[in-house]
């Protein structure tokens, strides 16, 4: 482990620093409070042993603050006092230590609490993982991998809470032309081997800054950022035509493969809509794309010219 010592006093610092070595960890020294909260914002040490009273932040600060920056991991705090009086533990389990020791410092006592230290935060690290895990799954759509629509509302909202007034983009709302006679012919199976082709073409045909969702069924959604809508047409017709370009035999359809059809919604200085407006208007482009013949590209800017 990487272990934070903190205490003004050198000698307790030279037996302390000694005894965590001693257990075979890395060792990071500071002289009081201050300078060790600054050094546990830069190495994010597994344990810190702090003495109880310091210059600057003292030891309850110290634990105070280290338990308000955690967020995904866990730091073990042990409480170095002078006399482990009932009172001054009490403060430092309260301030959020796990554990103690007094002074003069017993190497074993150390020893034994580091133990402790490592096999609790070994278990929040795993812990965190599956959180982490869990969370990626929950915004993942199984089938294609894609982001799923939970994704879409949280980075929609984070869109327009983080500033967007200054940031054009547009939405590009897809779907899979005649899927359910394609389903009907080739079989299911088929049908989630082609989205998943389809999903990895889209995803593929974007920039890094673009994000691709699953919206359910045989549709998909695009966030094109710092683009107006002949920019995304430009866009969409690339990626209509890399799918058109997979060949995926599609009896039941007029151009023999399958194809997609994709309406644009925009997001500029002349029209600040919100996100709900945004998707209506999306998917009434991607209907007259499909009204007038499918495997097309139409913006809603132009339905609202008409």
């Amino acid at each position: 482990m990487k272990i934070l010592i903190a205490d003004d006093d050198q000698i307790s610092r030279m037996i302390t620093k000694a005894a965590v070595e001693q257990s075979g960890h890395e060792c990071i020294v500071a002289v009081d409070g201050d300078s060790a909260w600054q050094l546990y914002k830069e190495h994010s040490p597994e344990a810190v042993v702090t003495d109880l009273m310091m210059p600057g932040l003292n030891g309850l600060d110290l634990c105070r603050a280290i338990r308000a920056a955690e967020k995904d991991r866990y730091t073990y705090v042990i409480l170095v006092t002078s006399h482990g009086s009932r009172k001054d533990v009490l403060a430092g389990m309260e301030a959020g230590a796990d554990d103690y020791v007094t002074k003069p410092l017993d190497p074993f006592s150390l020893h034994i609490r580091l133990l402790a230290a490592q096999r609790i935060t070994s278990l929040h690290a795993d812990l965190a993982r599956y959180r982490s895990a869990l969370s990626e799954q929950a915004r993942t759509d199984p089938l294609t991998k894609l982001h799923n629509r939970l994704k879409l509302a949280e980075d929609l909202g984070a869109l327009h809470s983080g500033g967007v007034t200054g940031h054009n983009y547009c939405l590009a709302m897809v779907d899979v032309d005649n899927f359910k006679s394609y389903n009907d012919i080739y079989g299911h199976q088929a049908g989630d081997a082609a989205l998943v082709a389809i999903a990895s073409t889209l995803a593929s045909e974007v920039r890094k800054s673009d994000a691709v969702y699953r919206f359910g069924g045989e549709e998909f959604l695009l966030v094109l950022r710092d683009q107006e809508a002949p920019g995304a047409r430009m866009v969409m017709e690339r990626v209509r035509s890399a799918v058109q370009s997979l060949r995926i035999e599609h009896s039941g359809d007029p151009d023999g493969v399958l194809t997609i059809s994709a309406g644009i919604s925009a997001f500029t200085d002349g029209h600040r809509a919100g996100t709900e407006q945004l998707l209506r208007e999306a998917d009434l482009a991607l209907y007259a794309a499909k009204a007038s013949g499918r495997n097309r590209v139409s913006l809603a800017d132009a339905l609202r010219s008409e």
